[in-house]
Order: C-alpha cells, then structure tokens, then sequence
C-alpha cells in the first residue's frame, strides 16, 4: 500500500464472548494522501468501501482523487487558450458594477476590465509558457456559454422550482443554460437569489422603525447557494442542481465534501475546491470564510424551529453532495395529531427523542442514528436506546444492518428505502456524519435528480441486463448482480437503469406489486451490444 493510515491507536483487541477478537478501524484518508492504492499501479490497484464491499476504482475516479490532491484550487488552472473574447461583456459590467458600489473607494475600481479581472483572480500567468489567460475560475464565473463548454464538456446549471412533495412530478419554472442568458456562474447565482427569495414566508422584522428586507433566513439560503457553486467539481459528470418546494430547498453540487462531513457541520476549517471563485464572491459580501457557513445556516434554521438541515454526500455512481433545508417544524402539529390518533397512549408517554424519531420517520419517510443524533444532540448511547426501544414496542420498524440501519414506521419499508419527492430519486452510497461512541448509521434515501448521464455497463449492470431480457423479477436481478444489500442494488442499479430507460416494468401501474418484473429495453440491449463490441 503507498500509504499507511493506521496509527496504534486504531488496532485493539476486544474479548467478545469468551474470544479475543481484533478491530481495525481505517481512518478516512486526507484528501492529500488519495488515491489510497495496492500494488505499483495506481489506475488499477485503487479501491473504495462502498455499501457491501469493496470495489475498484474507474480510472477517471481515480484521476480525479490525482487532481483533487495536487490541485488546492480546482479554478486556479490558467487555460492559456481562453481570454477576453471568452467574457460575456455584460456580466462583467454587472459585478463590477456591484464591486464598486460596495468598495467605491478601493484602487481597482479605477483599473480596466482586464487588469481588474487579473486582480481579482480571473486572469493568471501560465508559468511554463508565461503567457496571461483566463483562470479556470475567471471563465466559470464570466464566460460565455459556448466557451464553457469547450472547457468544461459536462458544465450545466439547472435551477427547478416544483410543485409540493408527493404531487405530480413536474417543474413550474426552471432555469438552465439555454441561449436566452449567458449560462454563467454569476448570472446564474443573481437569477437564482431572486426565484429563491420569492415567496419565502420569513416573520416580519424591523430594526428600530424600519423593515429588514432580508432576515437571517434570506442570509442562511444566500449562503447554501453560494457554497454550492464554489464547492462545485465542473468536471463532474452530473449536473449542478437547485431545487425550490414550498416546504424546502435542496442544493446538489457535483463532487465529493472535501473534508468529513462532521467536520464541516462543525464549523471552522474549509477546504474550498475552487478558491478563485469564493474569492470573487467573497469580494462583493457572499460567502463566509472559515467554514462558518454551515453552521450560520444550522442557527438561522434552529431559530424557525425548522427541522435541521441535512448534508449529505455520494461516492458512487457519481461523487455529488446534497444538502436539504426543509422549512418544516421540528413537531409539526398535523404529523404529531395522527401519530396520537395511531399509537395514543404509547406516543403520549414516549421520550422526547423517540417523538422526535417518529415524527421524523413520519416527515422524512425514514430516520437513522446519525440524523436523530444530528437533531437532538443527545447522547449517541441514549440515541441508540430510543431507536432500540421503538422497535421493541412496534413503534418503528427497522432495515439494514449494523452501520447501515435505518427505522421507518410500521409497513412503510417501501417508502423508507426509495423516497421520491415527485421526480427526485434516492441515491446510493449516500455518507452521512460519523458519530462516536455506540452509534449506527443507515444510508437511506436521499433526494437526488436523475443523473444527467448513462448509466455505465459494469459487470453488475450488464449482468441485470441479461437476465431481464426474460422478464425477470428484482430477487432474480439482485442475485445476477451478485449482490447482497437489497437497498444498494435498489438504488445502484435497478432504480439508474429504469430511469435511463435501459429496463422498464411489466406492470407500470403497479411498481410494489409482488408479481412485478422487469425487462430489458432496446436502448438497454443496445447498450450491451456497444460493451460487447
């Protein structure tokens, strides 16, 4: 191995029973030390944990752990092919624009475009060839449509407003780079503030005699939108999403947290991956420094009384993160009403942390130890005994097992395991934070617009294929895959390849039915001939 990540401290013998039973607990790597790899041969001896085992590494996952090492800031590149003829004029007349009526007296505000565009970070020096060009930061934040996309192949924004959850699944506005607007970083954060500050129920406030237009609310979204875009990896393969509801708002960025997610709901370090554009935004007032952001998010919802936000991160099929705000009371009253009316005497007399589990498996289909944790900042031995207790009453129900454990409410295991608020769908491979001490950790569904990309054909995947070219049912499937974890193989797999349109159902109308198979489609033979060429 071409690291060592075990310190003494992460090897302990345990009697269990009678027997001396070792644990080895393997710390995450630094985002320094990956790829993590066996072997000579880091394209193809890298491996990563994901649900239930161990798999090796796409070469392109692996250069992207490469850049992710060497690169501190993703957007700092100087692309020696790309300058001022790749701006859009008008969206740097608008931030300078901005930038001078916020910092009137500074000397740049007297500089031309170029030079106050070196200033600030868009343009740099290649110091091989020593010629000046835009930075990978400079053409995000100002380019125009056409130059992206030379530069960045799977670049795409995509703002959708929809209906409430569980209704039909269609968009009632939506923003994407279309030709009508110029398709960058920053016009797409000012047509986005303003779609997502429209209609936000926020108390009225006043300072002395005057309204505060802007609550720290406002502030708090302002801010997820902001980390969404500089946290963003461009050369992902999915697309960077926001979502607006009624009742919640939902940021996917593509690319994996560069620190532990416990870390960054903590506050205080941040590893931004594109430096460049923080700073620009950063320049105009957006943005905190520090790693503050998170939790002045985490604040302004706790004054609502709102439920926490949740942050939540994917590896495979496509690194991405997503993180939820749901404008939705911790006990809402319609929730806790009918779960009185179910369980009486039982919910009267529970704990506060078993209401708030059953509430929580009510409003979120499902609830693990890490979100209930997160919630009440309880004790993660007294988590574990609250979870433990419902489902000895019959209260809640659970699935997977050990880290993977989740808790749903009697006879909603479908719901729990694939949660769709309309067209979203959950993902796999889903981390949430690490707890300490006597904890479990479920990876349930999560949120997630379909990617925007094929599925790849994995030896898994062309497996399913084969074996539904009969009309196969989903244990049949699941067993072809050679896999385990019914949940992975539902979100993984089965769920990716009927929304590509490579399988479909038998009996559509009826997607629980017992008797429900799946078949391949055209497009999914023709998938398996191209692999087979």
């Amino acid at each position: 191995m071409n690291v060592n990540l075990l310190r003494d401290a992460d090897v302990e013998a345990l009697e269990v029973e009678g027997k001396t039973v070792i644990r080895v607990v393997v710390p995450r790597a630094r985002r320094q030390d990956r790829p993590v790899y066996i072997g000579q041969n880091m394209l193809t001896g890298t491996f990563r944990r994901n649900n239930d085992g161990d798999y090796r590494c796409p070469e392109e996952v692996v250069r992207r752990m490469v850049a992710e090492q060497v690169e501190d800031s993703r957007d700092a590149k100087v692309l020696v092919h790309y300058g001022m003829d790749d701006l859009d004029p008008t969206t740097v007349a608008a931030y300078r624009r901005r930038y001078n009526a916020k910092l009137f007296e500074h000397p740049w505000v007297k500089l031309d475009d170029r030079e106050f565009l070196r200033c600030i970070g868009a343009f740099g020096t290649d110091r091989d060839s020593g010629r000046e060009a835009l930075t990978a930061g400079g053409l995000l934040m100002f380019g125009k449509m056409v130059s992206l996309r030379d530069a960045f192949p799977n670049y795409m924004l995509d703002y959708q407003e929809r209906t409430a959850s569980g209704s039909e699944p269609r968009w009632v506005d939506r923003l994407t780079p279309d030709g009508t607007w110029s398709g960058n970083v920053f016009d797409f954060y000012g047509l986005v503030i303003l779609r997502l500050f429209r209609d936000l129920k926020v108390p009225f406030m006043l300072r002395g005699d005057t309204r505060i237009e802007e609550t720290p609310v406002h502030e708090a979204v302002r801010e997820a939108l902001v980390n969404t875009l500089i946290h963003a990896d461009y050369t992902g393969r999915i697309s960077l999403l926001v979502v607006k509801r009624p009742d919640s708002f939902v940021f996917r960025n593509p690319g994996a947290i560069r620190l532990p997610i416990e870390t960054v709901l903590r506050g205080g370090e941040s590893d931004c991956r594109n430096r460049r554009l923080q700073t620009m935004f950063r320049y105009l007032g957006l943005g905190e420094q520090a790693g503050s952001g998170i939790p002045k998010i985490q604040t302004a919802w706790k004054a609502q009384h709102w439920r926490a936000p949740e942050l939540v991160e994917q590896v495979e099929p496509n690194e991405l993160t997503v993180f939820t705000l749901r404008m939705v009371s911790l006990l809402p009253e319609d929730v806790v009403e009918a779960l009185e009316r179910e369980y009486g005497r039982a919910f009267a007399q529970a704990s506060e942390i078993q209401k708030l589990a059953l509430v929580t498996a009510a409003v979120e289909h499902s609830v693990n130890h890490a979100r209930l944790h997160a919630m009440t900042g309880a004790h993660p031995r007294d988590v574990t005994v609250a979870l433990a207790s419902l489902v000895q009453r019959g209260l809640l129900e659970s699935g997977g097992s050990h880290k993977r454990t989740f808790y749903f409410l009697p006879g909603e295991r479908d719901r729990a395991e694939v949660t769709p608020l309309g067209f979203e769908l959950p993902f796999a491979g889903a981390r949430r934070p690490e707890g300490r001490g006597d904890r479990t950790e479920a990876e349930v569904a999560t949120p997630q617009v379909t990617p925007q990309v094929a599925p790849q054909v994995t030896p898994q995947v062309a497996a399913v294929l084969r074996g539904a070219l009969s009309p196969a049912s989903r244990e049949d499937l699941l067993a072809l895959a050679g896999l385990k974890d019914r949940v992975h193989f539902l979100r993984a797999y089965l769920q990716p390849l009927l929304d590509a349109g490579w399988l479909e159902m038998t009996i559509p109308d009826k997607p629980r039915s017992s008797k429900q198979r799946y078949r391949t489609r055209p497009a999914g033979v023709k998938a398996l001939e191209e692999e087979g060429k």
